[in-house]
């Protein structure tokens, strides 16, 4: 029996998967999640109509990858056709849920006590507007994983807390009605069923979200990390999270691995090599079915665009000595290039500056 051919070690497959809406990159913090997530969706833009990154860790970092403010509002990014970018922060804010307060008091506390619904309400609120942007596909660049897993249970958190109080829409629909009446809040169309027909509407999205985030041909997940115990151990419970909420996951990404011909003659630089070969066999043992991106340790940060469009190439391709030279230069071309726009601004500003005195 022949042996089967294992995946590709690049993320090239995501490419061509023309029917996935939702891409996660996620894992521990500080693996490279935002240049792992920027690169993907640049990729991507060359291949869709309109794509999305968002930003949903609050310590944003998509502003900074790509040298380029971003808001709560989808940016075009420069020098990328087809694709935007914001950043939000999926915790709720006063106004975000303005309508369950303005409603009846024992109505909004009752709603407020159901654990994980405000942040979950929030987050609906998130999603049903990005639905209506209408993007081909949509990125997001999450925070560090406890954070994420409590983000992928929002949906679950949301259903059954709205299917509790729509339970007590039926039981006490006649009686809430009167009530409302009694307090006077008819005529200004705060009224309690307003307001249940305001969580029921945020329902049915979170349940349609929730259906096709559990489609493989519609969303699937990227882990990030690199060859160290602790993220090694964070990447294995996030994947046995992800099965748990039935989400596809079938992609690894492991940065900032030494390969030997890198080493020269540095003694510690082999002692490093030697620790990350031992975590890169547990990675094949454990992902023999993933598509497993091995990518080097870089000499520069990769910030920019043109940083970004180059170093999203070795995410669709193997890793050889060759290619990282060729990613070697052409950071380096980036960063003259950069030099050059910043010392024309500079002149521009002075320019600016002496036509004022």
């Amino acid at each position: 029996m022949a042996e089967e051919t294992p995946p590709d070690p690049t993320l090239s497959h995501l490419l061509d998967h023309s029917t996935l809406k939702w891409i996660f990159v996620g894992g521990k913090g500080g693996v490279g999640k935002t240049t792992t997530s920027s690169s993907l969706a640049v990729q991507l833009a060359a291949k869709r109509r309109s794509v999305l990154i968002i930003s949903t860790d609050p310590a944003h970092n998509l502003s900074d990858a790509f040298r380029q403010k971003f808001t709560r509002h989808p940016t075009p990014v420069e020098g990328v056709d087809n694709l935007f970018a914001m950043e939000i922060d999926p915790t709720p804010e006063q106004t975000d849920l303005a309508e369950l307060d303005s409603g009846p008091n024992f109505l909004s506390d009752l709603t407020s006590s159901i654990p994980g619904i405000d942040e979950a309400m929030s987050f609906a609120e998130v999603m049903r507007q990005v639905q209506s942007f209408d993007y081909e596909c949509i990125v997001f660049d999450t925070a560090p994983t406890g954070h994420t897993l409590r983000l992928l249970q929002f949906p679950a958190t949301l259903q059954k807390g709205l299917s509790k109080l729509m339970s007590l829409r039926g039981a006490f629909g006649g009686m809430l009605g009167q009530l409302t009446s009694m307090l006077g809040l008819t005529e200004d169309g705060n009224t309690t069923e307003g307001l249940l027909n305001k969580l029921d509407s945020l329902k049915n999205v979170v349940d349609e979200i929730g259906r096709q985030f559990r489609d493989p041909e519609l969303t699937t997940f990227v882990c990030v990390c690199i060859p160290e115990f602790l993220s090694l151990y964070e990447t294995e419970r996030l994947v046995q999270e992800l099965a748990k909420f039935e989400m596809d996951c079938s992609s690894i990404v492991i940065n900032q691995i030494i390969f030997p011909e890198m080493t020269g003659s540095s003694r510690l630089l082999e002692a490093r090599v030697r620790m990350q070969q031992r975590y890169l066999a547990q990675f094949d043992d454990l992902y023999e079915d993933f598509h497993l991106v091995k990518l080097p340790l870089l000499e520069e940060e990769v910030r920019g665009t043109d940083a970004l469009l180059s170093f999203s190439k070795s995410l669709m391709r193997k890793y050889s000595a060759a290619a990282s030279a060729d990613l070697a230069q052409s950071s380096e071309d980036d960063l003259r290039q950069e030099l050059q726009r910043l010392r024309q601004r500079c002149l521009e500003l002075e320019r600016q500056l002496a036509s004022h005195k």
